[in-house]
């Protein structure tokens, strides 16, 4: 790499405006138990690549976690984050903010399954082989037809139908997936994403994943957790435990005695899995509606903490979850 080059400034750039109608505030809604903006800035940040990785924003709120991902803000202004406005003149609003950036990387927040590697080598091609422009594509194989209104004859445009070719047998069309457009200032400033020597990045189907409506959200959920990027040292399965006292622990029933007292029964084979788990250092934390002197014995024999009284559970777990520094996808609740 000449020293010209390694000298230029690269800058990621990751659109999130407030105002998407699809989904409300999509770009912060959690994804698989994160932020969806933090998948793709964890991957970004962690590639190494980039001099500078921003979060171009009209949003406080997204400002805010964007920052707390590790990302800079860069405030959009009202006209490129209008529900019209394309997202070129976003980019180029913040290459005019910001002369000191050579390349710019505009990476889509709405595809969540980015991985470093992924960056690296668009990176590569422009820093080492003169690319001035590098955007990423999968492979499909889809045959496409002539639309057509009013009764009108159709046409095949990609196939010969006398000689349809097996799937094994073609190599199918490279098709741009919009999860990433790298481009050289001056393309950015002329109004282009792609000009000048143009290349592509392949992304695996797999990875290749788009939201933009509702129903595209489970499906990318479960996407994300097979094929998504869980940072420099993935999660290693549950670190923790939650239980719900009643209904889970007990059978959700009070005796009464001829005196009227009353009791509870607990399953033996329940404390069992429970000291297995904890035999290997899983914990184990319970969560009760109401207050009981029968579930506080019960969890100290288990040698779980017990939290009684406790009106907002999802509260309570993202605290156990922040104090012991996991991922969503290291909790399990029942």
């Amino acid at each position: 790499m000449s020293e010209e080059k390694k000298d230029k400034h690269f800058a990621a750039l990751v659109l999130a405006r407030g105002g998407s109608k699809g989904i409300p505030l999509k770009n912060i809604k959690p994804l698989a138990g994160l932020p969806l903006v933090a998948w793709c800035l964890r991957a970004l940040l962690d590639s190494g690549e980039f001099d500078s990785v921003w979060v171009s924003t009209d949003h406080d709120e997204i400002a805010r976690i964007s920052q707390e991902w590790g990302a800079q803000v860069f405030r959009r202004s009202a006209q490129t984050a209008a529900d019209k406005s394309p997202s070129i003149d976003a980019v180029k609003e913040f290459a005019t903010h910001h002369p000191e950036v050579d390349y710019i990387a505009q990476v889509q927040c709405t595809s969540p399954c980015l991985h470093p590697f992924h960056v690296a080598g668009p990176c590569r091609m422009m820093r080492e082989e003169g690319f001035d422009s590098v955007f990423a594509v999968t492979r499909r194989h889809g045959f496409r037809w002539q639309e057509v209104h009013g009764g009108g004859k159709t046409a095949p445009l990609n196939l010969d139908p006398k000689n349809r070719p097996r799937r094994q047998d073609w190599d199918g069309e490279l098709i741009e997936n919009g999860s990433f457009y790298f481009a050289t200032r001056e393309l950015i400033l002329d109004g282009l994403f792609q000009g000048g020597k143009i290349g592509y990045f392949e992304m695996q189907a797999e990875y290749s994943v788009d939201i933009d409506t509702d129903i595209d959200w489970p499906i990318a959920e479960q996407r994300v957790l097979k094929f998504g990027y869980f940072g420099k040292t993935r999660p290693q399965g549950i670190c923790l435990v939650v239980l719900g006292a009643d209904g889970v622990l007990t059978d959700n029933q009070v005796h009464l005695t001829s005196t009227g007292e009353e009791f509870r029964s607990f399953n033996y084979s329940d404390t069992i899995g429970i000291k297995q788990l904890q035999a290997r250092g899983v914990e184990v934390k319970v969560i009760a509606d109401g207050q009981s002197s029968i579930l506080d014995s019960l969890a100290k024999r288990l040698g779980a903490d017990i939290v009684m009284g406790c009106n907002d559970k999802v509260a309570q777990l993202e605290s156990w979850r922040k104090e012991k520094q996991l991922e969503w996808t290291q909790v399990a609740y029942i």
